[in-house]
């Protein structure tokens, strides 16, 4: 990312998963990336360690809208402002919909669809008076094609990719925004879901997938490498998924 020196990312859940591939890629790259976690501290912890120069990891649940406030400016007056703003972390509760509480509905959608409302509004005013950059929201498949016992999930991730394209007409030129979808990726997350381990399970998921593999996190690094970069300066609006075929939309 020849495009990159010097930049600073913020990459919300950039500590584990997904998320720990985009902030490795992103320093790698040549971008100094501060990582936005809620919970996990051992992984934070071993992000900083793994990752070294070039990667800060910040505590703050940034579904809390004074928190988002907070770790904004925070990172305004010490890190500087963002070229790109990578909205990754989002929260799954499945129930059957009869069975979910108010606090399921509203943690997810907090989450997944409050959290990156705050921090784009948060941060986009100082973007715009630096020049532009990017954000890059991590959608869903489900966002397009429901399942269930996760209506709160699809809903929050539906929202997300609306907000996506309603950002994107809002903040141009200047800034271009986008909706990174994965498909089966190998995270700990999906292995669990999916039980993955299990031969069957597994010979099953893969028989919907036409590339008839489960895809990494670096190649979902790659693509939101791709769209940071000054290659993808005519796209926005745009969801793109990376998921081997699997969902053709």
């Amino acid at each position: 990312m020849n495009d990159s020196a010097e930049r600073l990312a913020v990459v919300t859940g950039g500590t584990k998963g997904i998320g720990l591939s985009f902030s490795q890629r992103l320093v790698k790259g040549g971008y100094r990336v501060v990582a936005l976690y809620r919970a996990d501290e051992e992984s934070a912890r071993a992000a900083a360690e793994q990752i070294g120069d070039g990667f800060v990891a910040i505590r703050a649940d940034v579904s809390d809208p004074a928190v988002a406030a907070r770790v904004t400016r925070e990172v305004l007056d010490h890190h500087g402002t963002p070229w790109a703003l990578v909205l990754n972390a989002g929260r799954n509760i499945d129930r059957p919909f009869l069975d979910l509480t108010d606090d399921d509905w509203r943690q997810v959608l907090d989450a997944n669809l409050s959290a990156p409302f705050y921090l784009t509004r948060r941060f986009a005013p100082a973007m715009l008076a630096a020049g532009g950059g990017c954000v890059v929201t991590v959608g869903a498949t489900t966002a397009i094609r429901p399942r269930l016992n996760g209506v709160n999930y699809c809903a929050s991730k539906a929202g997300l990719l609306h907000l996506t394209k309603c950002l994107a007409l809002e903040l141009a030129p200047a800034i271009r925004v986008n909706c990174l979808i994965p498909g089966m990726i190998d995270t700990e997350e999906m292995r669990t879901r999916y039980r993955t381990a299990e031969p069957e399970h597994l010979a099953s998921l893969l028989d919907e997938i036409p590339q008839r593999r489960i895809g990494s996190p670096d190649e979902m690094a790659a693509v939101l490498e791709f769209l940071l970069s000054e290659e993808a300066r005519y796209i926005t609006g745009q969801k793109i998924i990376v998921d081997g075929g699997q969902f053709m939309w």
